[in-house]
């Protein structure tokens, strides 16, 4: 079945067009939302998880779980979603949600990011990671986070670095 993304303006206002999930066919000043679930234990460490090597961009390198929100669903629905598809938890209900939005202009790509913060504790055997998505998942701690946005292997470490750091 098909996905389609709502195109937004850059005020987050929908423009009434949708597209094909990666059909990249934007009009200048359209942008879809994406979503970032951070998973933050009591202990102070954060879910990551890593890129299969199929990925067209970036494969190998570590990141937070989420993607893009679907047509007609919210930004909140969409990270639930995506957390739950990617690494099997359940933060729905969860103490956090939102903590601030990011934006890029990238060729008619341009993209909004929402980012999310849940507390949960939870362990690695509790990870149903999807295969399709996910080669990798760990709980990491702040330190080894930056040691790995470092060496380069941090998927839009710069853009999300202080949600790990609140």
């Amino acid at each position: 079945m098909q996905e389609y993304w709502d195109i937004y303006d850059i005020n987050r206002n929908k423009t009434g067009r949708t597209m094909k999930r990666n059909d990249w066919h934007m009009k200048e000043g359209d942008y879809y939302i994406s979503v970032l679930g951070v998973v933050r234990r009591s202990d102070g460490k954060f879910l990551i998880t890593q890129r299969v090597m199929t990925k067209e961009w970036a494969p190998g390198w570590w990141e937070i779980p989420g993607g893009a929100v679907k047509a007609g669903e919210s930004s909140l629905e969409a990270v639930i979603r995506e957390v739950r598809e990617e690494t099997g938890l359940d933060v729905s209900g969860k103490k956090g949600g939102y903590q601030f939005s990011y934006h890029r202009e990238n060729k008619g790509q341009n993209y909004i990011v929402d980012i999310y913060r849940f507390d949960m504790d939870a362990g690695e055997e509790d990870l149903r990671l999807q295969k399709e998505e996910t080669m990798g998942g760990k709980f990491a701690s702040l330190e080894e986070i930056k040691e790995i946005a470092a060496k380069g292997e941090f998927l839009h470490y710069d853009s999300i670095r202080k949600v790990f750091e609140d």
